[in-house]
C-alpha cells in the first residue's frame, strides 16, 4: 500500500503508522489490491489528506465506505471524479445546498473544490473491494480514522464536524463539542432523505454562520 501522504500530516500520523494494527492493515490492503479489483485506485487511498492539508482543515465530513463501482471513488467521501454520474447521496447533498444557499446544482460531482478550502472528506474505511460494500470494514481503518478525528479535535479549535446518519453520529464521542461545532442530521441517502431526515437540515448555511461568527472564512459550497 502506498503511504504517500502530504507532509503536513506526517508529524501527527507518524506514530500511528508504526502501530501493530496499522502494519497489519497495510498487509491486508496490499494483499486485497493484488488479488482483487479494489477502490479507490491505490494512489488515491489518502487523497483526502493530499487535497486538504492539516493546517487548512476547518470542516470534517465523515462518510462510511468508498463507492464500490468502477470509476467512482477517488479518496474523498461522497465525491466522484469529473464526468461520473452523481450517486444518489451526492445528488441529495447538492439539492440541499441548492435549497439552503441558492447555489445552482453543479455539473461535476468532484468535491475537491471543497477539500481545497479546508473540508476534510473522510471515509471511516478508506478502501473497498469492487461491488462489495463494507468488504474492508473492521480491518483497522476505523481505528486509524477515529484517531484522526480525535487528533483534529484535540489539536485545533473552532472546527465544524458534519455527522450525517447513525454511523457518523457515533463519532461524536471523539469530538470536544466545547471547542468545535457539531452539526448532525440524517444521511443523504434516498432511504433517509425520503423519510424527511435529510432535507432542510441547513448544515451548509449553519457552518458558514458559525465561521462568520468566529471570523473564519466561510466555505463556498
Amino acid at each position: 500500500m502506498n503511504l504517500d501522504i502530504h507532509e503536513s500530516w506526517k508529524p501527527y500520523l507518524k506514530d500511528e503508522f508504526e502501530k501493530p494494527y496499522f502494519l497489519n492493515l497495510v498487509d491486508f490492503v496490499t494483499s486485497e489490491y493484488e488479488k482483487y479489483t479494489c477502490f479507490p485506485p491505490e494512489n488515491d487511498i489518502f487523497n483526502a489528506f493530499n487535497a486538504c492539508y492539516f493546517n487548512d482543515v476547518k470542516v470534517v465530513i465523515i462518510g462510511q465506505d468508498p463507492y464500490h463501482g468502477v470509476g467512482q471513488a477517488h479518496g474523498l467521501c461522497f465525491s466522484v471524479n469529473d464526468g461520473i454520474s452523481h450517486p444518489p447521496s451526492l445528488k441529495n447533498i447538492f439539492k440541499e445546498i441548492e435549497s439552503d444557499l441558492g447555489v445552482a446544482y453543479p455539473e461535476s460531482g468532484n468535491l475537491r473544490r471543497w477539500a481545497n478550502q479546508g473540508v476534510l472528506l473522510l471515509n471511516a474505511t478508506l478502501t473497498v473491494r469492487a461491488n462489495e460494500a463494507g468488504s474492508h470494514q473492521n480491518k483497522g481503518w476505523e481505528v486509524f480514522t477515529d484517531s484522526i478525528i480525535k487528533m483534529l479535535s484535540d489539536e485545533k479549535e473552532n472546527m465544524v464536524f458534519l455527522l450525517w446518519g447513525g454511523y457518523a453520529k457515533k463519532k461524536v464521542k471523539l469530538i470536544d463539542a466545547e471547542k468545535h461545532k457539531v452539526l448532525s442530521s440524517g444521511h443523504p441517502s434516498p432511504l433517509s432523505a425520503n423519510r424527511g431526515y435529510w432535507f432542510g437540515n441547513k448544515n451548509f448555511s449553519k457552518t458558514n454562520t458559525y465561521f462568520n461568527k468566529n471570523k473564519i472564512a466561510p466555505i463556498e459550497w
